[in-house]
Order: structure tokens, then sequence, then C-alpha cells
């Protein structure tokens, strides 16, 4: 693709989130979002492929359909209270509507079909900006509107997300779509208390964003898109492989690492709500998406192949991010000495 290009559609994809992060209006709000589907839509198609056309249309297809209905809502509502204001939504219907709109554009379960497919089809590249970036957004809006939300609907969405989340991802073997439904279960996580505390929920985002970035520029580095490739890892560069094993192990929530973080305080905020039952659901869900962030630690920490082929390896190219990566592996692992710091 030309840097021209390239460069109008990263702009235009900054714009977009900029737009609708600073609008207190649902149709300015709306043009944010739009924009910025149009403009990664060609970042999609780069790769002259059948499957990334695919994922393309398929993104294409769910984002219009939530686009559709958060215009509706907003309308619905300026319909029904005479305020297109973001904070002002009163009524009953629209709120729900909003709510599976903002849940389709996120991919939250039961709306979640559509990621792991479209993420399959792209580059790595368009895969980080899908899973970090793009989630910024339609999250603002989930978060600007929290206590006005139903909140049993969003606990059950919330339940279903982690629960298909890590139960998802079992059986995969490709990175990328592990990847999707470990976004599916993080925002599970996300989504159950963003009606309580929606300070937490903001937290749990960034934690959220600096481990999947440094995960997937782990993955860009090593060129490892499913588990057979990640296994010869460790001979390439042991160093990149230790930091991926703690990284996987943060993504599953493990003690001392910055995984724990949100879902420590997480279930500390349920059960001060006196929802005990739930947080221990949630805490059980956890464990499945942590057996298979196990299973990928031990692939790479574990297994070697019986020969070395003389191919040219990855670690043979001269890698871009190699600044950026020790930067992402440190803050998604270390972050757990300073939480008081955070939750001043």
């Amino acid at each position: 693709m030309s840097p021209y290009a390239l460069s109008m559609l990263m702009s235009s994809l900054a714009m977009g989130t900029i737009i609708t992060l600073s609008s207190s209006h649902w149709f300015l709000a709306w043009v944010g979002l739009e924009i910025n589907t149009l403009a990664i839509i060609p970042l999609m198609t780069k790769m002259h492929h059948p499957r990334a056309t695919e994922s393309a249309t398929k993104y294409f297809l769910t984002q219009a359909t939530a686009s559709a209905l958060l215009l509706f809502s907003s309308t619905m509502n300026a319909w029904m209270t005479g305020e297109w204001t973001i904070m002002d939504m009163n009524s009953y219907t629209p709120t729900t509507i909003l709510t599976i709109a903002l849940a389709i554009k996120l991919g939250i379960a039961p709306f979640h079909l559509w990621l792991p497919d479209v993420l399959q089809g792209l580059d790595m590249m368009t895969c980080l900006i899908l899973s970090t970036w793009q989630k910024l957004a339609p999250m603002a809006l989930l978060i600007l509107t929290s206590h006005q939300l139903n909140t049993n609907l969003l606990i059950l969405m919330a339940l279903a997300s982690a629960v298909i989340g890590g139960w998802g991802a079992l059986n995969q073997t490709q990175m990328r779509k592990i990847m999707a439904y470990s976004s599916i279960a993080h925002l599970g996580w996300m989504t159950l208390v963003i009606s309580f505390a929606p300070g937490l929920a903001l937290l749990n985002l960034m934690i959220y964003l600096m481990m999947t970035s440094s995960m997937f520029v782990m993955l860009m580095t090593l060129n490892a898109t499913n588990m057979n490739k990640l296994s010869i890892s460790w001979l390439k560069t042991p160093t990149l492989a230790a930091s991926m094993m703690t990284g996987l192990l943060s993504l599953g929530g493990l003690p001392p690492l910055s995984g724990f973080l949100p879902k420590w305080l997480i279930l500390q905020e349920m059960t001060k709500h006196h929802l005990g039952a739930l947080s221990a659901v949630m805490a059980l869900s956890a464990l499945l998406s942590l057996f298979f962030y196990l299973r990928l630690s031990y692939m790479i920490s574990m297994t070697s192949p019986p020969n070395i082929s003389n191919a040219n390896l990855t670690w043979r190219k001269k890698n871009d991010l190699s600044l950026i990566n020790p930067i992402l592996v440190v803050l998604s692992t270390m972050l757990v000495p300073i939480t008081p710091m955070l939750l001043m």
C-alpha cells in the first residue's frame, strides 16, 4: 500500500476515534464510529487474498448493523425525550437497543461470532489495530452511558462472554483466533463491572490494551501465526520466548503479574455489592482461559523440534518493533506493585 494512502487511513482511524471520544451529541458520536469503520476496511483488504476480503465484508456488515441500531436507538431516545445528549438516555427501549449495538461493535457475547473469523483472515498489524484501537470508541460510549443501561442485561452478557471466551479457545491452534477469544473473555470482565465502577472498567481496558499489544508485537517479531510455529520460538530467541510466556500468564490473570490486578479489583467490587455467587462463577470461568494460556506457555517454554531447520529464520530479519517490545512487556507484567497509585 502507498505510504500516502496508509497515512491518510491511519489519520482517519485516529480522527474517527477522537471525534467519538470528544462528542456529547449522539449524531457526532455515530459519525466518528462510521469514519472509524470506513478507515479500517482498506487496511483489512491490503493483503490481496480472498480470506482478507471475506473478513472485511463480514466486518463491514456487522459494524453497519451495529451503527444502524445505534442511530435508531439515539433517534428513538430523541423522539421520546427531545434530547440528543449522550448522557441523557432514560427510556428502557432505546437503552436496550444501544447496549446491543455497542455489544455488536465490541464483540461481546452473544454477538461475538464475527470476531474470530474476521481476525483469522487479517495480517497481524491489522489484528492489533482491531483488537486494541477499535475498542476505544465503543467502550467510551458504553462507559459514558453505563449508569443508564440495564444492569441485568450487562451481567448476562458478561457471564456469557467470560464462559464463551474461555471455552471457545480450548480447541484452537491458530493464534489469531485464540487472541480473538481472549478479547471476548476480557470484554466480559469489563462489561461485568461497568455498571458498578466505570473507572475500574476503564483501568481493565487500559491493562488489556497493553497486554494484547505486547502479545501481538511479540507474535509479529516471531512471525508466529499458529501453535506449531510458537513451539520453535525458544530456539530462535530465548529471551523473547520467556517474555511471551510471562505475557500469556499475565493475560490469564495469574499473580503477581499485571493481568491479576483488574480481576482482583473487579472480584473485590462485586463482593462489596453482595454478588458473591456471580464473582465465583466469573472466577471459575477465568480457569477456562487460564488453561489455554498455560497450554501456550508450555508449548513455548518446554517443547522444541527434533532438529533445527537451516532456512532463513525470523531472528535474522531486521525488526522495527525492538524498541516498543520491552516497554510493553514490562507494562503488561509488572503493574501490580503500583496498584495503590492506580486506585487513587
